[in-house]
């Protein structure tokens, strides 16, 4: 089952249940008993039970100046908000990526270990296979049934070894989240139509060359954002987008003749001027640039970026009108990007953490799908952060200081465990310039394109012996394939020699490599089909 995120006119009729549950002494769901048997007939409830009180670590790639760096994590007012909400009693510590290995080894684990991934990730240093962790398939089915049913199979599947499930995840309903952006204003002054196709797209890019404009489609080094045409032949050379190939398990990029079709229609735009000279070397922050300076016709990006990006570039460009289109189609009538993995976050509980305990720790990731939650994490307290109007709708008082925005990320994000993490859709429906843009394209365009495959979680141990042929993250390609086909659109090495390119990377180590997906995937062994 989905949960389909509720309308802002639930969020209207929600606001009486919200302040009253503001006024119950115990209003959250964890350890609040029922007070009607299953007969029906009343009875004295039930004693409330004391506070679930746990220790929680949230891993970091920060810096250690932002927000946590500057409060005191025991008296921070969103986790005792969040406290007041659940009966809960939370100790919080960040714990940077670097460090986690050795609060490991220094067998000081928190009841609650959050992480960046899935137990397959490196800061996870094979704890869950060393049985620190509780399983919890059991748990979760018995006693929040909710949970289990909410969050999707691929992201079970991620958190899970050996077919037992160990965290409990942040996950993406909708695995497709980078769009193809254009300048309409742009595209209005040329007379075209919006494109569809890869032929439509090319010629949209033309038409941009002839009016001026200096970057058609913006690019950037290792085709990061910048891989549409990849996508539009299915091709994206990327860690969970394997195949199945005449009995085995292959990255797609095996598909030679796409990838020889993909490869030439990159050299054509080069030698037509219609992608830059130095492509291969644009960095992100040279990206960025072009495209907010105005001087992009279509670029890639996360469509959840779209308001940020609009108001940039209004600032540069008054009169630009930016949306997002369908991403051009290939031969066999589909196209978009990658499909991103199910899990961004993922949270295990101590194997030290008694049974009983454990199970409210669940309950309380299970509130945390709840209608009453989502009003907190995306709002926060009303009358603080946002208010009800006599129209009985929500006034949120958006962020301004760099303090209140780092508040708002980390009560919608860090402390937001579990959720939805494919938009935050409430704040979207508020936003009437740009909200409507966006979620317009979620729900009609990117659930209808992307290109997905097979993952694996734990990644292929293979892949780690051989690092020019390994994918350093999930949306780069192994360095020696990236580097021939940059190679092939400049022209220094013919493309024909596709064929060669891939028994050259079976000599150096795919054998290896292929040989153990394809035995995983077979074996079903930690094994994730990115597929809708």
């Amino acid at each position: 089952m989905k949960k389909s995120m509720f309308s802002l006119l639930s969020i209207v009729l929600l606001a009486g249940t919200v302040v009253a549950c503001s006024n119950n002494n115990n209003p959250g769901p964890v350890n609040t008993p029922s007070s009607t048997p299953s007969n029906g007939e009343s009875q004295t409830p039930d004693k409330p039970k004391g506070p679930t009180e746990f220790s929680i670590s949230f891993e970091t790639t920060g810096d250690g100046t932002g927000y946590t760096s500057r409060v005191d994590l025991k008296n921070e007012k969103w986790i005792e908000a969040l406290e007041d909400l659940t009966n809960t009693e939370i100790h919080a510590e960040m714990v940077h990526t670097t460090q986690m290995g050795l609060m490991f080894a220094g067998g000081k684990i928190p009841d609650v270990v959050g992480v960046l991934g899935t137990p397959s990730s490196g800061s996870m240093a094979g704890s869950v296979e060393a049985g620190v962790f509780h399983p919890l398939t059991n748990w979760i089915k018995e006693h929040t049934p909710t949970l289990y049913e909410t969050i999707p199979q691929a992201a079970w599947d991620a958190v899970s070894v050996d077919g037992e499930i160990y965290g409990v995840p942040s996950y993406l309903s909708n695995p497709s989240r980078r769009a193809t952006y254009i300048r309409m204003d742009l595209l209005e002054k040329t007379g075209k139509e919006v494109p569809k196709t890869v032929e439509e797209f090319i010629d949209v890019m033309r038409a941009f060359k002839d009016i001026g404009v200096k970057h058609p489609y913006a690019m950037r080094e290792n085709f990061k954002y910048a891989d549409v045409i990849f996508g539009a032949y299915d091709v994206l050379p990327y860690r969970d987008q394997f195949m199945v190939m005449d009995d085995e398990v292959v990255p797609k990029f095996f598909q030679a003749d796409a990838m020889m079709e993909a490869l030439t229609i990159h050299k054509q735009l080069l030698d037509e001027g219609l992608i830059p000279k130095d492509f291969a070397s644009i960095t992100v922050g040279d990206f960025f640039s072009n495209i907010e300076g105005g001087n992009a016709g279509m670029w890639s990006q996360n469509a959840v970026g779209l308001p940020s990006l609009a108001t940039t570039i209004s600032a540069a460009v008054p009169d630009a009108k930016i949306e997002m289109i369908p991403s051009p189609t290939g031969p066999d009538g589909e196209g978009g990007y990658l499909f991103y993995s199910p899990v961004l976050s993922s949270y295990y509980i101590n194997k030290d953490v008694e049974e009983a305990r454990a199970i409210e720790i669940l309950k309380f990731m299970e509130w945390q799908l709840s209608e009453e939650a989502q009003i907190f994490f995306e709002f926060g307290i009303e009358g603080d952060t946002y208010t009800i109007g006599a129209d009985g709708k929500i006034n949120y008082k958006a962020p301004e200081t760099d303090q209140e925005k780092e508040e708002e990320g980390w009560r919608s994000g860090q402390i937001n465990m579990i959720k939805d993490a494919t938009l935050s859709r409430l704040r979207t429906e508020l936003d009437e310039k740009y909200g409507a843009i966006v979620i317009n394209g979620f729900d009609n365009i990117l659930a209808n394109e992307g290109r997905g495959g097979i993952g694996f979680y734990p990644e292929l141990s293979s892949s780690a012996k051989f690092p020019e042929l390994g994918f350093p993250s999930q949306d780069v390609g192994p360095s020696f394939i990236i580097d021939n086909m940059v190679r092939m659109i400049y022209g220094q090495r013919p493309i024909a020699e596709w064929p060669k390119v891939l028994e050259e990377y079976r000599e150096r180590g795919g054998n290896e490599i292929i040989a153990e997906a394809t035995e995983r995937f077979n074996n079903k062994d930690g094994v994730i089909e990115l597929y809708r």
